[in-house]
């Protein structure tokens, strides 16, 4: 195909350009950087993004231009050919569970060479299965076809590679690839992400697409992230998996892990995450259940269910670890067929069971599991929960329990919690105290107050009150989630107070993160005019810049006695100082007594 010149380009640069590609494909010039995709729920290395590098000190050495050039001169399958070749070529994985996303363009699909032979060759080479491959769809162009994009994508999948949607959000039409091609995953362009612990239009946004994402089951992967804070975010978003430049940036050199105070983080954000909901553990609802051997013949296992009219299913063990599931209705769906009874009454029930039954660890939150279990196929949505500790057999749930757990929990947390910023209200809060001194572990609390919310509401309206509450509480809950320990605990005593509770051992540090937070950004809620004074709540003029933030620290030492009155007597004093001192403050002081033996 003859190459039009680009517009922009002259032509002498033009067919520069046009050698230099020549040559890269000719010599294969080109290289494979890889950059790793991170878990936000355990801080492990999921896989790798394979990116295409042209030569060093080449205009075409960035694989925005190259893939491009490539494009407008005719050689765009004959670059993603060698490209895909080159990643395969130079991946070195971990672990065989690990996985390498491949970018192929939508263009690409429509390639007659983009077969899944060629690529099984390359993978079996380096030891590696389509399983450990997906195909990540980027948008350099739109998809004109998705029925037959859909069949050539069927057709991979079929032999075990995944699919994923690139640059969600950003592209020509992601949101219609996701409806047409049912990716398993889904990749957040970085424009969403970057800042997104700033704007609450990206946050929603993002949130939106985690119910999408999970009610789907769809993987999300946020890409772009730098900033700890986005990171923080995102992990107790329950956004499943990252990449940026925070978690590793593009390398050729093998990265065996992330950095260990990045997977720290992680691992307390998204604690923090399954603590704030109060979900119960799935252990809690495992109930005792039938088990059978795998070599048990199909006829003990029916004449069981035909005695006990009221069991759902059965648990199959091999070396007294589960590795199958059998339901009432699909064993004798399989027996009632023509020959059922005579092919496989004596069997053994592992040719009929359920070999990829859904396995859970007793200590998984259960709304992650209700997730993991309703994003099923039809025919095993409503299959029994097998519930494990230290891969031994706990019990079972069924769906029905795990359902009913999580709606009482919800309605438990809704009643009882702020109906503004939707945190904890006076219950939880009085019960957190409580459950802290019983511990007799050292923990802080923090009261915050603002001062003169009130002459702010009079002056510029309960709808920005109600935004100044809320921005508030982020301040509040960031900095907690930066600088706290895992199970801290915010709550929102009523209008403008809140109670922030945490083991950390640095709490004074964390109240000066908040006060830096608050007044950094209160500013945005003021309008152009300006004022030398506000006014008290009893009418009287003050000097004042604006809105400040008052804080009490009542810090409870390990092995003293204390009482929630002498805390929230001390609170009390401490608010009367801090109120004294204009601008934002914190004030602090120890209660609680040894106790006499």
């Amino acid at each position: 195909m003859a190459a039009q010149r680009d517009k922009g380009t002259p032509g002498d640069e033009v067919e520069t350009l046009r050698q230099e590609l020549g040559h890269i494909i000719e010599h294969q010039t080109i290289r494979s950087v890889y950059q790793p995709i991170v878990s936000l729920s355990d801080g492990e290395i999921t896989g790798y993004e394979a990116l295409t590098r042209g030569p060093d000190g080449s205009l075409l050495h960035s694989p925005l231009p190259l893939f491009e050039w490539a494009e407008k001169l005719g050689v765009l399958y004959t670059l993603d050919r060698l490209a895909r070749a080159k990643a395969i070529e130079g991946v070195r994985m971990n672990n065989d569970k690990q996985l390498l996303f491949l970018n192929v363009s939508a263009e690409i699909l429509n390639d007659p060479l983009f077969a899944p032979g060629q690529t099984l060759e390359l993978l079996t080479a380096r030891g590696l299965r389509p399983s450990n491959v997906v195909f990540e769809i980027t948008e350099r162009s739109s998809i004109e076809d998705f029925a037959s994009a859909q069949k050539i994508l069927d057709h991979y999948r079929q032999q075990g590679y995944r699919i994923a949607i690139d640059d969600a959000g950003a592209g020509y039409s992601s949101l219609q690839a996701i409806a047409e091609l049912n990716p398993d995953y889904i990749k957040v362009d970085k424009s969403l992400v970057a800042g997104m612990h700033r704007s609450k239009t990206k946050e929603y946004m993002l949130e939106t697409l985690v119910a999408f994402a999970d009610k789907l089951g769809i993987y999300l992967i946020a890409e772009g992230i730098e900033s700890p804070d986005d990171l923080m975010k995102l992990t107790r978003m329950g956004v499943h998996y990252g990449q940026g430049y925070l978690l590793g940036r593009p390398s050729g050199q093998e990265l065996k892990q992330i950095q260990s105070d990045i997977k720290r983080q992680i691992a307390e954000h998204r604690s923090m995450r399954e603590w704030s909901g109060h979900m119960p553990a799935i252990g809690e609802l495992a109930a005792p259940c039938q088990t059978f051997d795998a070599r048990t013949p199909i006829s003990g296992v029916a004449n069981y269910f035909k005695k006990h009219m009221d069991a759902q299913g059965a648990v199959i063990l091999r070396d007294n670890r589960p590795v199958g599931l059998i339901m009432r209705e699909r064993l004798f769906q399989q027996l009632a067929g023509q020959y059922g009874y005579s092919l496989f009454w004596n069997r053994p029930i592992d040719q009929l069971m359920d070999e990829a039954p859904l396995i859970v660890d007793d200590s998984k939150p259960v709304e992650a599991v209700s997730k993991l279990a309703t994003s099923r196929a039809i025919g095993h949505l409503y299959d029994l929960v097998i519930i494990t500790s230290n891969d031994r057999l706990l019990g079972t749930a069924s769906v029905r329990t795990i359902l009913e757990c999580i709606t009482n929990v919800k309605m438990e947390k809704a009643r009882v919690a702020n109906p503004l910023t939707g945190l904890p209200g006076n219950l939880q809060i009085n019960r957190e105290i409580k459950r802290r001194l019983t511990d007799g572990k050292r923990f802080s609390v923090i009261y915050a107050d603002l001062d003169f919310f009130k002459w702010y509401n009079d002056r510029y309206g309960f709808h920005k009150g109600d935004q100044l509450i809320q921005f508030t509480a982020d301040c509040i809950q960031h900095s907690l989630h930066l600088l706290g320990a895992p199970h801290d605990f915010v709550g929102h005593i009523g209008g403008d107070d809140f109670i922030a509770v945490t083991a950390c051992s640095d709490s004074e540090k964390i109240c000066q993160e908040m006060i830096r937070r608050f007044d950094t950004g209160v500013v945005a809620f003021y309008e152009a005019e300006s004022w030398t004074y506000v006014e008290d709540r009893h009418g009287n003029r003050v000097e004042s810049d604006g809105v400040t933030l008052s804080l009490s620290l009542v810090v409870c030492e390990a092995g003293l006695h204390a009482t929630p009155e002498q805390i929230s007597q001390t609170a009390a004093r401490l608010k009367k100082q801090s109120k004294a001192h204009r601008g934002s403050v914190v004030f602090c002081d120890h209660v609680g007594h040894r106790i006499s033996m």
